[in-house]
């Protein structure tokens, strides 16, 4: 009997410790299954049934006077305080509460710590992935931005009263209440801090600003020479359509000086593989038209940024009102402010400028410890920082990343040490000190251009295009970042880092920036094209340039007149595909009908009558998008071949070539024993993409069908939804049309992160908006995923701008009070 129990006792206390504890089943970690299931504690209390209803109040601490927050039926808040202080409070209580988990680990992401949650994960690529995180200077960044921002008394304020809001709520959870993936990783939220909201800013401005091809245009000069790299990558396509186009009115004197050394490569050597880059398909659109071609006679703005399509949803949209402001619109989780929306009198939108803001420099240390680099013939002292990983269920790593005065080293011995990309430092933009918080701040409150302006001066990065119109009737666009002044060629190959004049001595003042204010065509519009004339004086580099959903907004605008929102709105949507249209007659000339399969034929029918839209059912998009999925690869074959880092030609750049110079080397597919021109590979990519439509259809059909289907666009293209941890089971598939390239730049994983169309009329904004997911980060709730059937359909909701919190009366579902702890 006594052995028994003590067995019965062993058993029991095994199965609390196992079923208590998290644990690692190969790579794939595994919850603390008892927690995780208990139906009072566990995952189940993260199911709402319905939304919260009804009235309810807090006391909390760090607020000056009572702050009312009502919520609208897809759980927007409408947020109203008497100070700035208690309103950017709320603003970070009210995000926390729908978005806590994935302001932390988008933070943890951006400070290269997730293996603190995940652990170092199958051949360490999440250790790997940090280290790269480290080792691009993401903190230093962030805590150089901070210091610019302590500098600032409004800065401090808005950061300090937002991170006391998140605080305040992480302080009232208890496990129960934790989001769903604290429970499922098994670890708790650690306290917010005004670090990581500016981790947060330059999260983004990586996403956006960190992209360069300095490594493989120098690869690429080393391998083919000046002439080859010139046709290859022009510095700009003809047809651009910039932003800007006002040649006679650059009358301002340049801050550029000859007395300084060209910053150009003086010897080139082959280099290898680098931390990957942000994805070319992103894209954004944005547009302003004049009173002069609406209905209403008032500005209609539209905002329409593309970026990764992640769930819980990248935005989070929120009213701001307190005395000196009433604003509304997307706001990032983690940040206070809005950064894309509107006000009373004005509104704004941004697409990123794309502008190359990253410089590798070459290092000579004096010798393997690194501790004195090379700079005009002195050696001068490095400075090292040592990092370390608090990996989880493993001890702590250690990894020492070099600064010098360019930047941190981000490639040695220790890190990448396969390829020869070593000892070369990074120098970015966003390293250095600046307060976009601050812009935020007085952009909320602008009333009109000039005060407009005025908050983008203090702006930085990422660069953005900002596009402005005004309930006064202003319309105008502004290339805002800050850029240093490059003549022709600098900025596009790697430097000798010993030499202090190849570094940035001088940045284009805000007022030479490109800007334009009341065109005569009735419009302002950016698509991440080309920004201004070839008459501007500074020299302009980017990884790339777009050049057809610029031209095909610019047609539309030009074309429409008596505009009204709806039409806006089908613009945003609008799938016609310009690439299409320009290459496609071109490449059906050049097939040889006569020896086509059954296949063939038929993909060779459906292409001629197509209509070059991307439209969720159209199989003439599939057949196109396979062609062209072949063709780029099959060109540019050779780039693959050299075993180092560089890039594809632009798309636009390659039909160019493909119809006036057919017989270039590069046609020539390295693979076959024949000489290729431009049309045979015309031939055997049109071949290859009936073959890889004919395999979808293979894999997708059951084998007792009797007729198989080619797939419709969205089908073929099958685009999802991306949740933050990656995880197959909690990503979201979607029937989308759209693509690269067109207005409705939908990707497979990229595509509209926020659509916004404001009428600014003088009796009041009127507004509305749609993007993909909710407001809600838990999976369990009704507002996790309650916009996306709209987004993909292209509907939008209206966005109910308030002045008190009395017009709410009709539109409120749950009201939530902030008061303060009386003493």
């Amino acid at each position: 009997m006594r052995i028994k129990f003590f067995f019965s006792l062993a058993i029991t206390l095994l199965l609390i410790y196992l079923l208590d504890n998290r644990w690692v089943v190969g790579d794939t970690p595994v919850p603390a299954i008892g927690r995780f299931l208990d139906p009072f504690h566990g995952f189940w209390q993260n199911i709402e049934s319905r939304t919260p209803q009804g009235f309810n109040a807090v006391n909390l601490p760090h607020i000056k006077d009572k702050v009312k927050i009502v919520f609208d039926s897809l759980d927007i808040p409408h947020i109203f305080a008497n100070n700035d202080e208690d309103l950017y409070y709320a603003q970070g209580y009210v995000t926390a509460m729908h978005r806590l988990w994935q302001m932390e680990f988008q933070t943890h992401a951006a400070a290269g710590r997730v293996s603190e949650i995940t652990g170092a994960g199958k051949d360490s690529v999440i250790l790997n992935y940090d280290r790269g995180q480290r080792r691009q200077g993401m903190t230093y960044a962030a805590e150089n931005a901070l210091e610019a921002l302590n500098d600032d008394k409004t800065a401090r304020m808005m950061i300090r009263q937002y991170t006391a809001g998140v605080n305040a709520y992480i302080k009232s959870l208890e496990y129960k209440n934790l989001p769903f993936e604290y429970k499922l990783l098994n670890y708790d939220p650690e306290p917010w801090t005004p670090l990581k909201s500016a981790l947060l800013l330059k999260s983004m401005a990586q996403t956006l600003n960190m992209g360069d091809k300095d490594i493989e245009m120098t690869n690429a000069l080393k391998l083919y020479g000046k002439n080859i790299v010139d046709l290859l990558y022009p510095d700009r396509d003809i047809q651009e359509d910039p932003i800007v186009s006002k040649p006679e009115n650059w009358k301002f004197k340049p801050v550029l000086s000859d007395s300084i050394p060209m910053a150009i490569p003086e010897e080139l050597v082959k280099i290898s593989n680098k931390i990957p880059q942000q994805d070319p398909t992103t894209g954004s659109n944005n547009w302003a038209v004049s009173g002069s071609k609406t209905k209403s006679g008032s500005p209609i703005l539209c905002g329409d940024p593309h970026l990764n399509l992640n769930l819980p949803s990248l935005w989070y949209v929120v009213q701001l009102n307190a005395p000196g402001i009433n604003c509304m619109g997307a706001s990032l989780p983690g940040t206070p402010t809005v950064i894309i929306g509107f006000n009373d009198s004005i509104a704004w939108s941004v697409t990123n400028a794309q502008r190359d803001l990253v410089d590798w420099f070459k290092i000579t240390f004096q010798d393997q410890k690194k501790e004195k680099y090379l700079l005009d013939g002195n050696w001068v002292d490095s400075r090292k920082v040592i990092e370390a990983f608090r990996v989880r269920d493993q001890h702590v790593f250690y990894d020492t990343v070099v600064y010098t005065q360019w930047g941190p080293v981000t490639y040695d011995e220790r890190f990448n040490a396969e390829n020869n990309l070593k000892h070369y430092a990074f120098r970015w933009i966003s390293h250095d000190a600046s307060n976009e918080f601050l812009t935020f701040y007085q952009l909320n409150r602008a009333r009109n251009h000039t005060e407009f302006s005025e908050a983008l001066d203090s702006y930085a990065s990422p660069a953005q295009n900002f596009v402005f119109a005004s309930a006064s009737g202003d319309i105008a666009v502004r290339v805002q970042g800050r850029y240093p002044a490059r003549r022709k060629d600098e900025g596009k190959f790697v430097l000798d880092g010993s030499k202090s004049f190849n570094g940035w001595h001088a940045y284009i003042p805000n007022e030479q920036n490109v800007m334009d204010k009341n065109p005569t065509r009735g419009f302002v519009s950016s698509a991440n094209q080309y920004p201004v004339d070839d008459q501007y004086p500074y020299f302009i580099t980017a990884t790339h340039f777009e050049n057809y959903r610029n031209r095909r907004i610019n047609q539309v605008l030009s074309e429409l007149s008596a505009i009204t929102p709806t039409d806006m709105m089908k613009l945003q949507n609008d799938n016609y595909n310009l690439r299409a249209a320009e290459s496609l007659p071109y490449f059906l000339q050049h097939l040889d009908t006569t020896a086509f399969s059954a296949e063939e034929k038929k993909a060779y029918q459906v292409l001629k009558s197509w209509d070059y839209t991307n439209s969720k059912e159209s199989i003439g998009a599939s057949y196109y998008e396979a062609w062209w999925g072949n063709f780029m690869p099959l060109v540019w074959d050779e780039l693959n071949q050299e075993k180092v880092s560089l890039s594809r030609p632009t798309t636009f750049n390659t039909i160019k070539l493909t119809k006036e110079k057919p017989d270039l080397i590069f046609f020539d597919i390295q693979s076959t024993p024949e000489k290729e021109t431009a049309p045979d590979v015309i031939r055997k990519s049109f071949s290859f993409g009936v073959e890889d439509i004919e395999d979808w259809v293979a894999e997708h059909t059951d084998s007792m069908a009797t007729e198989k289907t080619v797939p419709a666009w969205a089908d073929y293209k099958d685009s999802y939804l991306t949740h933050l941890l990656r995880l197959e089971q909690m990503n979201i598939h979607i029937r989308a049309g759209g693509g690269r390239d067109i207005v409705n730049a939908h990707s497979r994983t990229h595509g509209p992160s926020w659509r916004m169309i404001v009428s600014l009329e003088k009796t009041g904004p009127r507004a509305w908006a749609t993007y993909p997911g909710g407001q809600s980060a838990n999976p369990g709730s009704s507002h996790y995923t309650d916009m996306l059937g709209r987004w993909l359909d292209g509907k939008y909701f209206p966005l109910h701008f308030l002045k008190t919190p009395v017009e709410a009366k009709g539109i409120t579902t749950r009201t939530f009070e902030l008061n303060p702890i009386q003493q």
